[in-house]
């Protein structure tokens, strides 16, 4: 079993000692996009099938997800320097204005980096004028946006009214403890995901159509 293989497998068994060893390693006889590409990455996703397979539970998701983004706060450096990207689909994601709950949010966040993603995290509590702002700048092809409380969800409604009225092409999703398909459906978001696997499952296929 080569290095990249060796880190693999690591991310699959949420190894972080093990991960943070064969990092530097990796790094020394590997491109990073390889890396995160045949090492890191195949790894995650693994961990979210094992998750929604029921192998795998909340707590093991989440470490997978913050091994993940340290490893990927090593390499972006790396990657920028070699003018390399993983994948140029860009997404902003944030949590939305009155709620300060980022759990979730930054799980997805993390499994989206970890597949490739360029990822404009705005954290919790952010204003609808953060998200235009952002969408503008990066001309990001997504949004998600989280809302933990059902009374921050109608701040969903009023950010997708807002992007609708600026026309801004971009794929809106939404999520969150109270959010279901019907209050997607009714404040006409383009998609909504359960967890941060289906978020990331759900951009994907939208990626390919």
């Amino acid at each position: 079993m080569d290095l990249i293989d060796e880190l693999r497998q690591a991310m699959i068994d949420i190894d972080e000692d093990t991960v943070d060893e064969l990092l530097p390693r990796c790094i020394e006889k590997y491109a990073a996009n390889d890396i995160i590409e045949k090492g890191l990455a195949l790894g995650i996703r693994e961990v979210g099938r094992l998750f929604e397979e029921g192998e795998y539970f909340l707590p093991e998701l989440m470490l997978g997800a913050e091994i993940m983004k340290s490893s990927m706060n090593i390499l972006d450096p790396i990657l920028a320097e070699s003018n390399i990207s993983v994948n140029n689909t860009q997404v902003v994601i944030g949590t939305v204005q009155g709620d300060i709950h980022d759990i979730g949010k930054t799980l997805v966040s993390s499994m989206l980096t970890a597949s490739g993603y360029t990822v404009h995290d705005l954290g919790s509590d952010t204003p609808a004028d953060s998200f235009i702002d952002k969408l503008k700048e990066t001309s990001s092809q997504f949004l998600c946006l989280s809302a933990l409380l059902t009374t921050t969800m109608s701040g969903q409604r009023e950010i997708i009214e807002r992007v609708r009225k600026e026309g801004l092409n971009v794929k809106i999703l939404v999520g969150g403890a109270p959010v279901n398909q019907r209050w997607a459906d009714e404040i006409e978001a383009d998609g909504y995901a359960d967890n941060a696997v289906q978020a990331v499952r759900l951009i994907d296929s939208m990626v390919n159509q």
